[in-house]
């Protein structure tokens, strides 16, 4: 036993010098991966090979020189509108954010578009329906990508529809995780692929249930039918999204469909994603019939930002401390998870401490436990700050929203925690319009009805075996 232990003490310690300076991880996770192979030496290295390797270095999405030529073209001459032409934003309270424009632009390459109509979800059974109407209209082609493709009845609805549209002639591109959809078999698609879909999943395995990229998961939900309707949000397709679970009940997210310019956006996202999965060379921003243009169905200004374990930056995240930084009135969050970084956490400390109206909903009940007992560590320092919290208890609230001063509001995949600022890929879309910025603060105001307020008596009220769990979960949130 002791040879064991000092052969797995002679491994550890390269293993920690590598975390130490070659990966560079910031201080935090490096300070707790290096407790993790001290105090536990063999499982803390099995936990590193699966979930602490670093691809910061890696490049997965490219574009090509043309691709790269056009892009900076649109880029560089919608940052010289904003600069130079204070009406290139067209709806005039929202010029006051030019900003956070500025910042998705410059930082993620994000295009404004100002000619987008958008639906709210906020029931899976609504949402799901209209998908598949969408995919039983189609005509020319369906990209559709989801972290999570469940092998139940709603997932084999939804591969029976593709299948369909695949028959009629329609092209068929669907791309799953390979953690999100390890319940499937390559025979699952068998009739899907005869008729000409394709099928791609993003970092696979050669081991069914085993993968050394555990830790990076594509964590985007985006739709794109035709090149005009696009859906982004938190909705997943398995019957628990549609509320059929015993154990999580009703299933409260939100998703969007979108009609407009910005299904372009959705459409170069899921192609760089597609492309680089499945290995064919389509073009990820040129071309008809993938990039069509549009008319005038709405006027919402929507720019599309994504972010993944491959950028150096964390995109999704600054954009919420910007927007956060912007309140004037009031911030709310919604998000079944909140593990959020240093940045974010004092950002959201000192608005509420400038006297802006903070309120956090998180969910009643756990899907993960250290992140659900992290939650609440870091919800009690909130609330010291004078924020408040809600805990939503009709079902599960996986909803990942944020709405500031009923002006601008984001909707999309990213959480409120380290897992989706430095981990996932994810993507959210950021809508600039009044009207649907209000409908979705209305939306936060009628879930407060089905929950209930965590005061700071409540939380000094709580047992010290949970005072344990948060403080033991919060130790170990930068690698959660």
């Amino acid at each position: 036993m002791n040879i064991i232990f000092n052969i797995i003490f002679v491994i550890n310690i390269p293993l920690a010098l590598t975390i130490i300076f070659i990966e560079r991880k910031n201080p935090t996770a490096i300070l707790a991966w290096l407790s993790v192979l001290l105090f536990f030496p063999l499982g803390g290295f099995i936990l590193y090979i699966f979930f602490g390797q670093n691809i910061h270095r890696e490049k997965l999405f490219r574009h090509t020189v043309l691709e790269e030529t056009l892009l900076e073209r649109i880029v560089n001459n919608q940052k010289r509108q904003l600069t130079e032409n204070c009406e290139y934003i067209t709806n005039k309270k929202m010029r006051n954010y030019s900003d956070i424009i500025k910042l998705n632009l410059n930082q993620n390459r994000s295009i404004l578009t100002q000619n987008n109509s958008i639906k709210i979800y906020t029931d899976g059974n609504d949402k799901f329906n209209d998908l598949i109407n969408d995919i039983k209209n189609s005509k020319h082609h369906i990209h559709i990508q989801y972290y999570i493709l469940r092998n139940d009845s709603t997932g084999k609805k939804l591969i029976l529809e593709l299948t369909k549209a695949a028959i009629r002639g329609v092209e068929v591109r669907l791309l799953y995780d390979a953690m999100g959809g390890r319940t499937l078999f390559k025979r699952t698609f068998n009739r899907l692929r005869k008729n000409g879909g394709k099928v791609s999943v993003f970092f696979p395995s050669r081991l069914h249930l085993i993968n050394i990229r555990m830790n990076y998961r594509n964590h985007r939900k985006i739709v794109i039918i035709d090149g005009n309707t696009g859906y982004i949000g938190g909705y997943n397709i398995g019957n628990e999204y549609l509320g059929k679970s015993k154990f999580f009940g009703n299933w409260r997210d939100t998703h969007i469909r979108i009609s407009g310019s910005s299904v372009l956006a959705l459409q170069e996202r899921f192609i760089m994603d597609w492309r680089y999965s499945s290995k064919e060379q389509i073009s990820a921003l040129t071309g008809f019939p993938y990039f069509i243009e549009h008319e005038n169905p709405g006027k919402s200004a929507v720019q599309i930002v994504s972010s993944g374990p491959d950028e150096i930056d964390q995109q999704i995240k600054w954009l919420y401390i910007k927007m956060i930084q912007k309140a004037e009135k009031y911030i709310y969050i919604q998000t079944p998870y909140f593990v959020p970084d240093d940045a974010l956490f004092e950002t959201l400390k000192i608005a509420s401490l400038s006297g802006i109206d903070v309120r956090l909903m998180i969910p009643n009940k756990p899907d993960h436990l250290f992140v659900y007992w992290a939650t609440y560590a870091y919800v009690g320092e909130l609330l010291k700050a004078g924020a408040r919290c809600y805990i939503y208890e009709d079902g599960f609230l996986h909803a990942k929203t944020m709405v500031v001063d009923g002006m601008i509001a984001t909707v999309g995949t990213a959480n409120y925690d380290v897992r989706s600022f430095k981990l996932n890929f994810e993507v959210n879309a950021v809508i600039y319009d009044e009207k649907v910025a209000q409908n979705l603060a209305e939306i936060f105001k009628n879930d407060l009805n089905k929950s209930m307020e965590m005061t700071i008596m409540h939380y000094n009220k709580r047992r010290y075996i949970i005072r344990i769990k948060e403080a033991f979960s919060r130790l170990l949130s930068s690698i959660l």
